[in-house]
């Protein structure tokens, strides 16, 4: 494949990535409307947070024990759930019990099990070298797919909160689409031809691949918990200084800059390798994790400045574990070892959003993200003992 067809084609999952992530964090970017449309309690935002990973959960463990992005065409499978994760985000029109709505965030969870990993598979197929740059790409189009609808709830004054819903809905098919159509299985694919319930298991034996994943883990353990509480930690942060946000607006971006730091981290990966750039990411955002309470007591030009830092850093060392997992895990099982990998992280950042869920009831807001340093503090301990520097 030439470079110019090879850049056409990540081009391409680089979109789709980011229509059909859409679907992830369009519960949450509409949940207060849903808590005055449904008349629900409004601790309700980290259970709709939780069913969603639950889901995503439920749905990679599925995945990578039968093997499924292995064994059949990436590119096929990450069509299919596009299509029905749109569906599964529309079930929350089918009535006004929380029920419900956990429903459909379980379901669409389910199914971006089949679109965020397997886009991870597809582009490793794609890329023997410079792969830690393209998963910078993919990681940032997930980025800003996930901020995506809180950038359509900001306009709620001329948008209602089913639009918003309909809308991610539409992304994820034309994704679906774009995929299918348009990016075939990848010249360094190696099919595996037979389910191999083992494989589940077997990825783990190798030293490399368990702590690049545990450096991933701890990564995750902060990651979605920070995401998922940023507009509470906005609306804390208005309520402490007296002054009026656009929470939405404002979430939009602390997300979605994101991308940025994961596509700069691809390019700083290809200078000094992708163990040291997710090192010094993951070092950062600790350390922001720990000073966290100060950024309370700034003005709004420095709190928004200490949250870009926080929000850069969060998410730029993502591509860079998944490269040192892709990297790492045998050659026809990497589909399966990004999988499940992906499955155990999204465990953890259950973990994480239910502590943090509970800690608002008990605790001041601006104390409760001291605890996501925990979650950094495993990851660099875990990345420095991997001698990798790929």
């Amino acid at each position: 494949m030439t470079g110019a067809s090879k850049s056409w084609v990540l081009l391409i999952i680089v979109i789709s990535q980011f229509a059909c992530t859409s679907l992830w964090f369009a519960g949450n970017a509409v949940v207060n409307n849903i808590i005055d449309a449904y008349a629900l309690q409004p601790d309700v935002v980290g259970y709709i947070t939780s069913s969603v990973q639950f889901g995503f959960i439920t749905g990679t463990l599925l995945f990578a024990l039968f093997t499924l992005a292995d064994r059949f065409s990436p590119s096929k499978v990450f069509f299919t759930c596009a299509v029905l994760g749109a569906l599964a985000n529309l079930i929350i029109f089918l009535g006004s019990a929380l029920s419900i709505l956990l429903i459909s965030r379980f379901a669409t969870g389910l199914l971006l099990a089949g679109i965020y990993p397997v886009g991870m598979k597809i582009a490793a197929d794609h890329h023997k070298q410079g792969l830690g740059k393209a998963l910078g790409y993919l990681v940032g189009a997930l980025v800003v797919g996930t901020a995506f609808p809180h950038l359509l709830s900001s306009f709620d004054h001329i948008l209602s909160w089913q639009y918003v819903v309909v809308a991610t809905s539409l992304c994820s098919l034309s994704g679906g689409i774009l995929m299918v159509l348009f990016v075939p299985d990848g010249p360094y694919r190696k099919r595996s031809t037979k389910l191999d319930l083992s494989s589940f298991f077997k990825v783990f034996k190798r030293k490399e691949f368990r702590l690049s994943a545990f450096g991933y883990f701890g990564h995750m353990w902060e990651l979605y918990a920070f995401w998922a509480f940023i507009p509470g930690l906005l609306e804390a942060y208005a309520s402490y200084n007296s002054i009026t946000l656009n929470v939405s607006l404002l979430s939009f971006w602390m997300i979605a800059i994101g991308g940025i730091s994961c596509v700069a981290g691809g390019y700083l990966s290809t200078r000094i390798g992708s163990h040291k750039t997710a090192f010094y990411a993951l070092l950062i955002s600790g350390c922001c994790c720990i000073l966290s309470p100060f950024f309370f007591e700034v003005g709004l030009l420095p709190f928004i400045g200490l949250m870009s830092i926080w929000t850069l850093s969060v998410i730029a060392d993502s591509p860079q574990f998944s490269t040192l997992v892709a990297q790492s895990a045998p050659e026809d099982a990497k589909g399966t070892a990004l999988t499940i990998v992906n499955s155990i992280g999204f465990l953890i950042t259950i973990i994480s959003i239910q502590l943090l869920n509970w800690m608002v009831t008990e605790w001041e807001i601006k104390y409760i993200f001291t605890v996501l340093a925990l979650g950094p503090i495993f990851g660099l301990l875990s990345i420095t003992r991997n001698k990798s520097k790929s």
